[in-house]
């Protein structure tokens, strides 16, 4: 396998299938079951998701809401997404644990970077809700900083296309698509794969990014596997430097 441990990042609007608004099951479930498939392989799999098909902090602040209470609600349609997806991941018989940068005891597991690890090593999923538990911090660069708290091989960003483009493909049938591409040309071109914080600590710390589309079938074994899937974000040599903790 080319990785053992992945983060997956999920955007809230993937959840709501072709809906406008809110989770559709069906959806949710072909989700569940890719997972599942990576996990029958021995993959540790752990999950940020968003919360856009409910509430994004960021549209209601421009409306006029006050951003730090605007973000707040954004985080609490994330813990909705994380427990929907539970729900999905535990009727397939996937062991889950969800995690919660905000406290709630009722529904979540407050965030313990050691005791996420721990689940993950016992062969459990891993659904990290909330975001950072701060505002102004989108959920990419919660996938950032918990995919370098955890030790993930891998960020594996699920998107509405099949890798990054130069240009919105949906818009411009001349978008060229790039294979891989460095996190300094994502920056510089302004591509909007993740957002410019969740970018460069991927790029200091060296963790590669894989954007994929979440739709195809198998695309996550397939990737796991070492197939030519998306595209790959990288750094300059093109792999990662291991770094061992003294």
């Amino acid at each position: 396998m080319k990785f053992k441990r992945i983060l997956l990042k999920i955007s809230g609007e993937a959840m709501m299938g072709d809906k406008g608004y809110g989770v559709d099951p069906a959806t949710v479930d072909f989700i569940a079951r890719e997972i599942k498939d990576a996990v029958s392989m021995g993959i540790q799999v752990a999950i940020v998701i968003g919360g856009g098909n409910i509430f994004r902090g960021v549209e209601a602040s421009v409306q006029g809401m006050e951003r730090a209470s605007a973000d707040y609600m954004g985080m609490l349609a994330t813990v909705i997404n994380a427990l929907a997806l539970q729900n999905s991941l535990e009727k397939l018989g996937v062991p889950t644990r969800v995690q919660s940068a905000i406290e709630m005891k009722e529904l979540a597991e407050p965030y313990i970077r050691r005791k996420a690890i721990r689940h993950l090593e016992k062969g459990r999923t891993v659904i990290f809700a909330a975001g950072t538990g701060n505002p102004y911090f989108t959920t990419d660069t919660a996938a950032s900083l918990r995919a370098m708290e955890i030790g993930a091989d891998v960020i594996m960003k699920a998107t509405k296309v099949d890798g990054v483009y130069s240009s919105d493909p949906m818009k411009d049938p001349k978008a060229k698509k790039y294979d891989s591409i460095t996190y300094l040309d994502v920056l510089k071109k302004g591509l909007s794969i993740m957002d410019s914080t969740a970018i460069s600590l991927c790029m200091d710390n060296d963790l590669p990014i894989m954007v994929f589309n979440l739709k195809g079938k198998g695309n996550i074994r397939k990737i796991v596997e070492g197939k030519k899937v998306g595209t790959l974000v990288r750094g300059n040599n093109g792999a990662r430097t291991k770094k061992k903790n003294k």
